[in-house]
């Protein structure tokens, strides 16, 4: 099969189209010469061309020419010879030998191609001397410029069309790599949209929710006899579930938690403890150490949200007498300590439990796994370091280590 050849484009095909004219005007201007009396006898001249006409107009009809090398250079063959007619009858047919050439580097490929086109340019020079009955250097010129300006224009045309083609494979692969490159951006998107959610949700909505739960059920018990501390149980839940749909608004749009929209973290972690205190009947205690100085809000956000986390864990799961929370200011850093004297647990069981259940990760045991993950990854996030201490019976103790930028481009001056 030639499969060496290009494919048809659109200046290929003007290219076959004035290549088809090329060889009907030569032949043409042949008999015209003939019958004028210039060179050759008109009966021979008209008949030679005419075969050679009929057997090159039979080529483009010849599917299989187009297909494979043998076929075509059974055909080239064909042609050849009644060529050769057309030469012995008028020493015009030298002037075929031209489109002969583009055809054979065309059907042939490079090596058959040029060697075709060497056999042909002897033909045309020994035709041509025959019938000038001269031997020399003149006779040889013309053909053998000929044969090399077909091979360079052949050869070049071929050439850029590879050219060409590498390029648009290259394109191709650059749009492909491009639309990949769109399509992995986006699935990191969604991704990290879904962890930050994730993450609010767990710390916000799922401790609020636990929180009305909690009171709930104390109402519950209070009724029928304890109405009035019912009542005060039920406008606990009311405040909780409002606090939960203004939290819900602001991480949906991805903005400051209300807490912090006007007060500093100081201030939103003493309003945190005490509503733990009110709400999940878990005295919480805050210390403040060190000189405050104003955070970044991505800081404040992340140690705001570890808190309600880990506090929120403590009221669920520990059972705990009491809960302390210091934030330390310390040079270059701030920390975050919660500390209660609960039941404690073992880290490495509930680790290698959840990353059982999950495929990976830590977990906290009891929020599906998600409490310690989402605290470490908001602060490997900010650069900073998380551990927890605990043991059965022990208590719990979180640390949270996180270095502060010189100087903080957004941040809130204040403090409580």
């Amino acid at each position: 099969m030639a499969t060496d050849r290009p494919r048809t484009t659109p200046v290929a095909r003007v290219l076959r189209v004035c290549l088809h004219l090329l060889v009907a005007g030569l032949l043409a201007l042949a008999v015209v010469r003939a019958l004028a009396g210039r060179d050759g006898d008109p009966a021979a001249v008209a008949a030679a061309a005419t075969a050679m006409a009929a057997v090159y107009a039979a080529g483009p009809l010849i599917g299989a020419v187009g297909r494979s090398r043998r076929a075509a250079a059974l055909w080239l063959a064909l042609l050849g010879v009644t060529w050769v007619g057309v030469l012995v009858a008028t020493p015009d047919g030298v002037w075929l030998a031209f489109p002969l050439y583009f055809l054979e580097l065309h059907l042939l490929g490079r090596r058959s191609g040029v060697a075709a086109v060497g056999l042909t340019a002897v033909a045309a020079i020994v035709a041509y001397s025959a019938h000038q009955h001269t031997v020399g250097v003149a006779p040889a010129i013309g053909p053998l410029l000929g044969a090399a300006f077909a091979v360079a224009t052949v050869f070049g045309y071929q050439a850029l069309y590879r050219e060409s083609e590498e390029r648009r494979w290259l394109i191709d692969e650059l749009t492909a790599a491009r639309a990949d490159l769109a399509a992995a951006h986006h699935a990191a998107g969604v991704l990290a949209e879904r962890e930050r959610l994730a993450r609010e949700i767990h710390d916000t909505l799922a401790q609020s929710l636990t929180s009305i739960q909690l009171l709930l059920r104390a109402a519950q018990r209070a009724l029928p006899d304890r109405t009035q501390a019912a009542g005060e149980y039920v406008e606990q839940a009311r405040q909780a579930a409002q606090d939960n749909l203004d939290e819900a608004r602001r991480f949906v749009r991805a903005l400051t938690p209300p807490a912090l929209e006007s007060d500093t973290l100081p201030v939103a972690l003493e309003r945190l403890c005490a509503t733990t205190s009110v709400r999940g009947g878990l005295p919480v205690r805050l210390h403040v150490l060190g000189e405050r100085v104003p955070l970044p809000v991505p800081h404040e956000v992340a140690l705001l949200r570890i808190a309600q986390s880990a506090l929120g864990n403590t009221v669920r799961h520990a059972g705990a007498g009491h809960a302390e929370v210091t934030l330390s200011f310390m040079a270059g850093e701030v920390a975050l300590d919660v500390v209660d004297d609960g039941a404690g647990f073992d880290p490495e069981a509930v680790r290698t439990r959840t990353r059982t259940a999950t495929g990976g990760g830590d977990g906290d045991g009891g929020d599906g796994g998600y409490g310690l993950p989402s605290m470490r990854a908001r602060a490997r996030a900010l650069g900073g370091s998380f551990a927890v201490e605990s043991a059965p019976g022990e208590g719990t103790a979180l640390a949270v280590l996180l270095p502060v930028p010189g100087e903080a481009g957004d941040t809130k001056e204040g403090s409580s």
